[in-house]
């Protein structure tokens, strides 16, 4: 019997969007190649992990890059993020050497990784092909945080960075998402998403609730913060479906993580999204046909290509942070209620980026 090939992927830990971008691709590939081994390194929770990656994997709890550390679902800890890279990189080619090392004793045949920079350098240094893809990278999102000229290190580290996803054999970019036009191996691929099933009328059900009821589904992307729900609107007519640590803060709020549902059925059966700009929630409600209120992170780098994508392809409005925190938004939420629909996307680059790692 011949050996089985073996995939180790890489997903960052920073949010539920690179869950979200991974998973369709290992499951379409599991379907291409369902003897293909895949080891998945990731610092997300395995129970998340295993609810969007059909395909059987062995896990391990990794990290592979900082991302940034969050003091809320929307505001960047601009000193403690470059603190932790800062630790991250204090001999950084003695931790690229131990990775390669790790690589070779798992008898990875190729890494693929979203985007953790640190298990690509080490597959270029064991000699192991290496697959990047993203909406984003942390070389430019370190750069637009910490490269303000205070610290010398901090421009050493972003071209550390860099140099990782340089080396990759092709880093796929999702659509929508940032130019990264200084990285020359980048190739744009079709957005990706997993969409979920309307099942509305199992949840009305489920929830004893009228057909007339408006469902919004309030969803930060995995950042775990407590939003302010105290201050937010009554819905006359509809109810929130929130997540455990802040549902019982208001009087119409459900808390969604303990319904019989997964994620991507419950956006799919869902009035309205209210979030923050992010790469799955954007794509998944777009190709749910989905409405979404946003509340705009202008701070963000990713943010400006994600809203442009989505003004054009959904039906979408924006409101402040300070709208969020205040509960101003009744009238904003009835506008996007009252939208008309709009085509549905259909994403299909899962299968895209798929291929190429069966056919490679």
């Amino acid at each position: 019997m011949s050996k089985l090939r073996h995939l180790v992927v890489s997903v960052s830990g920073h949010g539920f969007g690179h869950v979200a971008q991974t998973a369709p691709i290992l499951n379409a590939l599991h379907q291409r190649c369902p003897q293909l081994r895949i080891t998945v390194r990731s610092s997300a929770p395995e129970s998340h992990l295993r609810s969007r990656i059909h395909a059987p994997f062995d896990y391990l709890n990794s990290t592979g890059d900082i991302g940034m550390m969050m003091s809320s679902a929307l505001a960047v800890d601009v000193e403690k993020s470059r603190s932790a890279y800062h630790a991250f990189h204090a001999d950084w080619d003695a931790r690229v050497t131990e990775e390669a090392h790790l690589l070779r004793s798992l008898g990875a045949d190729r890494v693929f990784s979203n985007v953790g920079y640190l298990p690509l350098a080490g597959a270029q240094r064991a000699g192991i092909p290496n697959v990047a893809l993203c909406s984003l990278n942390w070389a430019d999102i370190y750069r637009h945080y910490c490269c303000d000229g205070t610290d010398t290190r901090d421009e050493i580290i972003a071209a550390q960075i860099q140099s990782s996803y340089a080396g990759a054999d092709v880093f796929w970019r999702a659509t929508p998402g940032m130019a990264m036009s200084n990285l020359v191996n980048v190739t744009p691929v079709a957005p990706i998403a997993s969409i979920g099933i309307d099942r509305r009328i199992e949840l009305n059900r489920h929830l004893k609730l009228s057909a007339h009821e408006k469902l919004v589904l309030v969803s930060m992307g995995g950042i775990s913060s407590r939003l302010p729900v105290k201050n937010w609107p009554r819905l006359a007519g509809g109810r929130y479906l929130m997540q455990a640590n802040c549902w019982e803060q208001h009087p119409d709020a459900i808390n969604f993580e303990a319904l019989p549902f997964s994620f991507s059925d419950l956006l799919a059966s869902s009035d309205v999204l209210l979030c923050k700009p992010g790469y799955g929630s954007f794509v998944e409600a777009t190709g749910s046909g989905v409405p979404v209120l946003y509340v705009n992170r202008p701070d963000w780098p990713e943010s400006p290509a994600l809203i442009a994508w989505l003004k054009q392809q959904g039906t979408c409005r924006e409101m402040s942070q300070q709208a969020l925190e205040n509960g101003d938004f009744s009238d904003a939420l009835t506008q996007i209620l009252n939208a008309p629909a709009v085509n549905i996307v259909t994403p299909n680059g899962a299968e895209q980026v798929a291929h190429y790692l069966a056919e490679h």
